[in-house]
């Protein structure tokens, strides 16, 4: 009888730093003894994989998970598992299965009672929830807002609603492209006492982790926001 494989959830690296800055010395020493990879882009995980000191490379397979995956073909990708390898499951960016199509193969694997192991790595949410000084025994990560302006508008007042009667901070990202629409947006719709966190280019030399109330927003000059990774916070 076949015993099923782990499936190891791989955290990568949120900016261009040094991967052994961010990621322990344990991951390294379990990626070198994967051959499969399940990922968003064949690309960007070999370019992960180079980053961990891969030493496999030729041997590497990079089985893909992305908008273009199909529900019913997801369960081929845990093949391997049920024939006894382990896999490695990775995001485009920081941890797999937050903000990241990874959660469905996850939820499938837990279906066919295969081992599950998560790994320590950054998570650009959760340093945002750290860094933003906001409630943090009570927040959300409601992912992205609506792209239709007034509908986009109703959303963050809602959301501001909950923050303040439930004393749930609540956490947001957006296209890069539109980030500073956002910003403006923010500024416009919610109450001037609100607080607003931005958490740009986490990790990076160019980092910025920024909470300050919507008024006092308005006194400063604007931030560059433009095709960065950010995570918005209110509270």
């Amino acid at each position: 009888m076949v015993s099923f494989g782990k499936l190891y959830l791989l955290p990568v690296p949120l900016s261009e730093s040094k991967a052994e800055d961010f990621i322990p010395a344990y991951n390294f020493s379990i990626i070198q003894h994967l051959t499969k990879f399940i990922a968003e882009d064949a690309k960007t995980a070999r370019r992960f994989l180079k980053l961990f000191g891969y030493k496999k490379m030729e041997e590497a397979e990079i089985l893909l998970l992305n908008e273009h995956t199909k529900d019913n073909e997801i369960s081929s990708l845990l093949a391997p598992l049920l024939n006894g390898e382990n896999v490695g499951l990775m995001s485009d960016a920081g941890c797999p299965g937050i903000a990241d199509p990874g959660a469905e193969v996850v939820k499938m694997a837990h279906q066919k009672n295969i081992d599950v192991v998560p790994l320590v790595g950054p998570s650009s949410i959760v340093l945002s929830i750290m860094a933003s000084g906001f409630n943090g025994q009570n927040f959300a990560f409601v992912g992205y807002l609506p792209i239709d302006k007034t509908q986009k508008q109703k959303r963050l007042k809602d959301l501001e609603i909950v923050a303040l009667k439930h004393k749930q901070a609540q956490f947001f990202i957006e296209t890069p492209y539109r980030n500073e629409q956002l910003f403006e947006t923010l500024l416009s719709v919610l109450s001037p006492q609100t607080r607003l966190f931005i958490g740009k280019d986490i990790t990076s030399q160019n980092q910025t982790l920024v909470s300050k109330t919507i008024s006092e927003w308005k006194k400063l000059p604007k931030p560059a926001l433009h095709k960065v990774p950010v995570v918005f916070g209110i509270y």
